[in-house]
């Protein structure tokens, strides 16, 4: 008979009417890490081609925000529109070999192995009054985000907001398949973390 060791988290049943004890190891956290890494199915399909969409003739509303996040099979970066409702917004998404400011065309140095150029339907200023929605600076990290530990995203820059398109210069690891999702009072942007 061989025998084993038991760790003090090791389960003992007693059973009382036959003074049977019966002796279960407790799983390791190892073994739940990799139990759950094998239970994640990453989406497929989404490709690195360009990706867009127009809109209705809607007037475009405000850009407010610019979050991202971190999940198991990609990055994301949402775009927050309140009031855009049920208008979906129009957008542009391609990989660029250099990120350029609209309208100047000065180019804005993004970091990483590849650059997602993002354009969104919505002025980082309200169109009535022209005051600032967001506060993004050409040419400069996008304010409140922080891309450390992330596995794909590298870097974030602000390019313009012009003639109410908002641009965006995304940093990632290398040229990896991405979608865009067009919800209620937002866009997201997701890229994966590997093909």
């Amino acid at each position: 008979m061989r025998k084993g060791r038991w760790t003090t988290g090791a389960i003992a049943v007693l059973m009382a009417a036959g003074s049977l004890a019966v002796a279960v190891p407790e799983a390791s956290a190892t073994d739940a890490v990799n139990a759950t890494k094998a239970s994640t199915t990453c989406p497929k399909g989404w490709g690195s081609l360009p990706k867009s969409a127009t809109a209705g003739s809607q007037e475009p509303r405000p850009l407010t925000g610019i979050r991202t996040g971190r999940h198991d099979c990609y990055d994301r970066m949402v775009f927050d529109v309140p009031g855009s409702g049920s208008a979906p917004l129009a957008y542009h998404v391609a990989y660029v070999g250099v990120f350029r400011q609209d309208p100047s065309n000065r180019v804005i140095p993004v970091s990483g192995g590849a650059i997602l150029e993002i354009r969104v339907s919505a002025p980082a200023y309200d169109p009535q009054t022209g005051h600032p929605t967001f506060p993004g600076r050409a040419g400069k990290v996008l304010p409140g985000v922080d891309l450390r530990g992330y596995r794909t995203f590298r870097d974030a820059r602000f390019g313009s907001s012009y003639e109410g398109v908002s641009q965006v210069g995304l940093g990632v690891r290398a040229r990896l398949p991405f979608r865009v999702l067009r919800l209620a009072d937002r866009m997201v942007v997701d890229v994966a973390h590997t093909w």
